[in-house]
This record gives structure tokens, sequence and C-alpha cells, in this order.
């Protein structure tokens, strides 16, 4: 796997297919490998660079407090690092809430930014849904065995859990296959979760911007959506039915259809 120097760290990322640069931030707990689902077919029509956040897959995972504007500046770095000087930013939950961060204080370098459940500003019951995962990882000593038994559930919904149990596995098999994050790194990284508040920055925000939630989710529902429509000025709303917090896993062809439909208006 290709490694760069970006913000005094070594970050890891992945890269497949051709056309204008994609690039695909990880979302809480996960690696490069979480947008599997979506390279697959983005790849056709972009260049898909997807990366190791600070703190995961085999990205430095230092000391310190993380924050959701660090993470951006380190996207930002990465993205010089490489001579990226402008790309489409695509990014779920963390992943959308470090695109938010990284389109207002970088502007210049996103061409297009999807947002996919994603929140402007941590509220208490996302703070509570949040440290309840931090209890359950202390716990468990474990960030993939808390991944599968405390934040799926937020995640899907339990009609799938019903209709597609063998699914539900592969997916728990997927997490367990890849590089662990620490349950360290992940209270760092949750804490920046906790701490985000980017209800400032996004009338900062001039890219045109997708931004989809599940129709389902609880974790970050459609509760944040007028907030955000209003205050990004060039954005759309796409709300995914039957969907949870990971329209990504639960309607991969929709969600891919539709997402792609948004990147390839936007692409020169």
């Amino acid at each position: 796997m290709p490694k760069v120097k970006a913000n005094n760290i070594t970050m890891n990322y992945e890269q497949q297919g051709t056309g204008e640069p994609l690039i695909l931030i990880p979302y809480l707990t996960a690696d490069h490998a979480c947008y599997a689902f979506q390279v697959a077919e983005y790849a056709k029509h972009f260049t898909c660079i997807s990366l190791d956040l600070r703190g995961t897959g085999e990205t430095d995972k230092p000391e310190g407090a993380y924050t959701t504007e660090l993470l951006a500046d380190d996207v930002a770095a990465f993205m010089q690092a490489l001579r990226i000087s402008k790309a489409h930013v695509s990014g779920l939950s963390l992943g959308a809430a470090i695109g938010m961060w990284l389109a207002a204080k970088y502007p210049q370098t996103v061409t297009s930014l999807s947002l996919h459940s994603g929140w402007p500003k941590t509220d208490p019951f996302l703070r509570t849904i949040v440290e309840g995962l931090q209890v359950m990882a202390k716990a468990m000593g474990s960030v993939p065995e808390m991944v599968i038994l405390a934040l799926f559930p937020w995640c899907l919904t339990p009609e799938l859990y019903a209709a597609k149990p063998d699914y539900i596995q592969s997916l728990a098999d997927f997490v367990r296959s890849r590089p662990a994050q620490t349950v360290p790194s992940f209270m760092q990284q949750s804490n920046a979760v906790i701490a985000h508040d980017a209800e400032a920055q996004l009338s900062r925000i001039k890219a045109p911007t997708l931004i989809t939630f599940g129709r389902h989710d609880i974790a970050t529902s459609t509760r944040f959506a007028d907030r955000m429509k209003e205050k990004i000025s060039n954005s759309e709303l796409l709300i995914c039915e039957g969907c949870a917090h990971a329209p990504i896993y639960e309607n991969v062809t929709d969600f891919n259809d539709k997402t792609l439909q948004f990147l390839k208006c936007h692409a020169g």
C-alpha cells in the first residue's frame, strides 16, 4: 500500500480507477477499505483515493487530542503531498464531519462535496451514543467487537438483520479482517466526534454539495437536514429510503447510482 508524509504523520492510502480525483474519507473506527462497495463503481469514472485517517489502519497513531478540524488539516496536507490541487470529496458520518471542515477551510481544494449521514454540531443525543460506544470499547478491550455488537445496530435497520443475516455476518467478518483500531486510538477519534462543531463553518462551503441521510437513521437523523441545507448555499438533499446510518451497505446499488449521478454532474 502506498504511503505519504503529510502534516507530520505518515498516511496510508489506496488508489483505484481513472478520471478526476475523488477523495473518500472513512467513518469512525474504519480504514480506507470501508468504501469497497462504492469504489467498485466510482472507479469506473473517477480516480478513487481512499485514505486511512490518523489513528486508523496503517496511518500513524500519534498521541494527543484529535479534532475534526485537525483530521481535515491532515486530508488537506495529504492532497498537497500527492500534488492534488482539487478533488471531489466524499465522506460518511465522521468522514462527512471532516469533509465539512475541509471544504470550509480549504475551499479551493474541493470540486464537489458529498456529505453522507453527517451532522453540523454534536448534540446531547449523539454525544450519549458515542459515550456509550466508548464504555463498550473499553469494557470489551476490542474495537472491532464493539463495532459489531454496539455500532452496527445504529447503522443498519432491523429489517436488514431479519432479511439478510448472512450479509450481516459477512459485514462482521469484514470488520474483523481489517487492521484493528486500538482502544486508545478509538478514544481519541471518538472524542473528535463528541467535540465536533462545524456549525459556523457551513456558510463558508461554496462547493456543490450533496447531503444525504438514511430515512431511518436515529444517530444522525434528518433532524440535522434543514440546518445543513439552509447554511450550505449550493446544496441538495437526498433521503435514502429504507436505510439507517449506513446506506453504503444497506442499499448499495441505489446509493451508488444516486451519488454517482451527483458526482458525474459536477465533473469537468
